[in-house]
């Protein structure tokens, strides 16, 4: 979902093997402000960083208007540092683990679903950049094909495929695709979105198979070390407008309730360019809570959004509440709709909550 979403979803995974602040890299490389990206080489792996991942999410809907939200992401979490694996052939040495968060909203019919897998890849059932295959587990792929991408998941009640056919280019966020997350170099990642593709396919749930097209979001983040100990979570919005203009915002959120400084945003406009966007260049103010069924967490699910510098004012809100992932770790994270003043819809997009339920707050580091 972002420059948030930030590796402590995947260290989660391996909490026992997080950084924390004040700690050695481990013969991992971190992020630095002078990193050179290059296409399509940045959409492949980053085995000398600690975590990574490759984040899509999107809004469709078939012919007639039926509606869906989705999200499939795959996380490579490294086990074993780039020196400690010179020499190694054994395919029981564990390198990396790969996992991947999989969801379909039926907007309509008031249903979410989740799942998710998580493999060491031993016998190549799972892995990354290999081929046209930029990351996979299993049946689930997320493939370069040329110039667009391709997508499929299948779970037992619900599946996905699409083609991804970007219409903007990379967007390098934060400074020159060097995203700070808290005070100091030591945390933050290298980070670049595509902020719309064209996205056409199928869409299936349970037995019925829909035909769908919409527009989706490419979120790729590397990074070794990134949440401070005093970060408990982030809210992360991902927005597509009507009139054109993409805005990724994120808040990371501290222990005494406070947002840190370091939280900010971009404006991508429709002829592709972009703009930094500061913690004071964007008022977000929570408006409508959900509560999980499992222990009652607090969400905040519905919003007021204004950028003065930009003429924004809106809301953002929710279709289905319960777009809750009650996984190996618990997060908030579905589609979205952006109205006016006037309740006229204006947009689209996703948001990621995370930090509700108190397990990032143990983490400290992702």
């Amino acid at each position: 979902m972002i420059p948030i979403r930030l590796f402590a979803l995947a260290a989660l995974f391996l909490a026992p093997f997080s950084l924390v602040a004040g700690e050695s890299t481990g013969g991992w490389e971190q992020a630095r402000p002078d990193y050179q990206f290059a296409f399509p080489r940045d959409h492949g792996p980053h085995y000398s960083f600690r975590t990574e991942w490759w984040y899509l999410t999107g809004n469709l809907q078939t012919r007639d208007g039926r509606q869906f939200g989705y999200e499939l992401t795959f996380f490579r979490n490294g086990y074993l540092p780039p020196r400690e694996r010179q020499g190694v052939t054994s395919r029981f040495v564990m390198n990396d683990i790969k996992f991947a968060h999989f969801t379909i909203t039926d907007v309509q019919g008031n249903r979410f679903h989740f799942t998710d897998k998580t493999s060491r890849g031993a016998y190549q059932e799972a892995g990354f950049g290999v081929g046209d295959k930029l990351a996979w587990i299993d049946d689930w792929q997320l493939r370069l094909v040329q110039d667009h991408f391709e997508i499929s998941a299948r779970a037992k009640d619900f599946a996905l495929e699409l083609d991804l056919v970007p219409e903007r280019p990379p967007v390098l966020q934060g400074d020159h695709g060097f995203s700070r997350k808290a005070e100091g170099d030591d945390h933050a990642s290298e980070y670049y979105s595509i902020s719309r593709l064209r996205s056409t396919g199928t869409a299936q749930i349970d037995q019925q198979t829909f035909s769908v097209t919409g527009s989706s979001w490419f979120d790729r983040e590397w990074a070794t070390n990134q949440l401070a100990p005093n970060q408990v979570g982030w809210n992360w919005f991902a927005l597509q407008l009507q009139d054109g203009r993409d805005l990724m915002l994120y808040q990371m959120r501290l222990t005494d309730g406070s947002i840190d400084p370091s939280s900010s945003g971009t404006v991508i406009f429709a002829d592709g360019h972009s703009a930094p966007l500061q913690r004071g260049d964007f008022e977000l103010a929570p408006l409508h809570y959900w509560s999980s069924p499992v222990d009652g967490a607090k969400y905040p699910i519905a919003w007021t959004l204004k950028i003065k510098s930009l003429g924004v004012d809106c809301t953002v809100e929710t279709p289905v509440p319960d777009q809750e992932l009650r996984l190996a770790v618990r997060y908030w994270e579905g589609c979205v709709r952006c109205f006016d003043q006037n309740r006229k819809e204006i947009g689209v997009g996703y948001m990621e909550l995370t930090g509700y339920t108190g397990a990032v707050a143990a983490l400290g580091a992702r």
